[in-house]
C-alpha cells in the first residue's frame, strides 16, 4: 500500500479529469491521478479535434491528451495507468482508493472524473473500424465524411441530433432502427426536425450485421428483422452509433447518488452527497459531452476542492 496521503485523487485521465489536476497540482496540492486502463477517455478515439479552443488547425485526440497529461504532471501530479476499483472511508478518516490491480491509495478528497463510454454494437467489425469511419461522436467526426453517405443507428433524440448534425456534411444520411416507425423514442420535435430534412432516410426494423472494409467502412451489411432479408448498402462511407452512453460509476455503486441512468448526481456545483468526494466531466453530465464542457468541469471541480481543502485547515 502507498503510504502517501494526497490532497486530491482524481479518478480519470479524459479532459475532465486531467484538467482538474493541472488545477489542483499548480495550487499545490498533492495530487495523483488514476488515468484509468486504457487512459486518455473518448478522445483518444477520436480522430482529430477541431473545436478545442486554442488549435486552429485541429490537433489529434491522443495528442491533445498527451499534451494535457505533459501539462499535469508538469506541475507535480503523479500519473498512473490504473482503474479505480472500490472507494472506502469518509472525509473525516481519510478516503482509500483500491485500484482494478489491488493497489491502495489514499487521500484528502476525491474527484470523480472517471467518464461515459458510448455503446457500440457487439459486432468485430464494429470495433475493428472505430475511429477509421465508425464513430459515437458526429459532432467530433462529422466533418471528415464531407461529400459522403453515413448512417445513424438509434432512434432516440441523440439519434435525431447526430443525423441532423451530420446533414451538414453528408448529402445523405441514414438513421436505422431495430423497430418499426412506432418504436422511436425521439422526441416530438426532433423527430419532425428529422423527417422534415431532406436528407434523412429511415431504415426501420433493421439490424446492422456486418460493417464492410478493412481500414475504412467501404459499405454496411443489414438485416430486415420482419421478412429477414438481407442488403448491403455499399454508399454508405460512415457509420455513428447513437445507442447510448454508459457512465463509468460501477465503483461509486452505494456510496455516492446516481441518477436513474447511472450518472454522478451533483448536490451543488461538483460536489456530491458524500462529504469530499467531488465529480467532473462526462460521468456528470449526460447532456453536452463535448472535451472543452468537460475540461471546464475539470476545472470547477478542482477550484472547489481547493476551497474545500482551504476551509478544513
Amino acid at each position: 500500500m502507498n503510504e502517501t496521503v494526497y490532497d486530491v485523487i482524481i479518478i480519470g485521465g479524459g479532459p475532465a479529469g486531467l484538467t482538474a489536476a493541472i488545477y489542483t497540482s499548480r495550487a499545490s496540492l498533492k495530487t495523483l491521478i488514476l488515468a484509468g486502463q486504457p487512459a486518455g477517455g473518448q478522445l483518444t478515439l477520436t480522430s482529430e479535434v477541431e473545436n478545442f479552443p486554442g488549435f486552429p488547425d485541429g490537433i489529434m485526440g491522443p495528442e491533445l491528451i498527451g499534451l494535457m497529461q505533459k501539462q499535469a504532471i508538469k506541475f507535480g501530479a503523479e500519473y498512473v495507468e490504473e482503474n479505480a476499483a472500490k472507494i472506502t472511508g469518509s472525509a473525516e478518516k481519510g478516503f482509500s482508493v483500491v485500484s482494478g490491480s489491488g493497489n491502495e491509495y489514499k487521500a484528502k478528497t476525491i474527484i470523480v472524473a472517471s467518464g461515459a463510454s458510448a455503446k457500440w454494437l457487439p459486432l468485430e467489425s464494429v470495433q475493428r473500424l472505430r475511429g477509421k469511419g465508425v464513430s459515437a461522436c458526429a459532432t467530433c467526426d462529422g466533418f471528415f465524411f464531407k461529400g459522403k453517405v453515413v448512417a445513424v443507428v438509434g432512434g432516440g433524440d441523440s439519434a435525431m441530433e447526430e443525423a441532423l448534425f451530420l446533414t451538414k456534411f453528408s448529402p445523405k444520411v441514414y438513421v436505422l432502427t431495430r423497430g418499426g416507425k412506432d418504436s422511436l423514442k425521439a422526441s416530438k420535435i426532433m423527430l419532425k426536425r428529422a423527417q422534415e430534412n431532406e436528407k434523412i432516410e429511415f431504415v426501420f426494423d433493421t439490424e446492422v450485421l456486418e460493417v464492410i472494409g478493412e481500414n475504412a467502412v467501404s459499405g454496411i451489411k443489414i438485416k430486415n428483422t420482419q421478412s429477414g432479408e438481407e442488403k448491403v448498402f455499399d454508399d454508405v462511407k460512415g457509420l455513428f452509433m447513437a445507442i447510448g452512453h454508459k457512465p463509468n460509476t460501477d465503483f461509486l455503486a452505494g456510496l455516492v447518488d446516481l441518477g436513474p441512468l447511472g450518472y454522478v448526481v451533483p448536490v451543488d456545483n461538483t460536489k456530491t452527497n458524500v462529504e469530499g468526494i467531488f465529480v467532473a466531466g462526462d460521468v456528470g453530465d449526460w447532456k453536452y459531452r463535448q472535451a472543452v464542457s468537460a475540461a471546464g468541469f475539470g476545472c470547477v471541480a478542482a477550484l472547489d476542492v481547493e476551497k474545500y481543502l482551504a476551509g478544513k485547515e
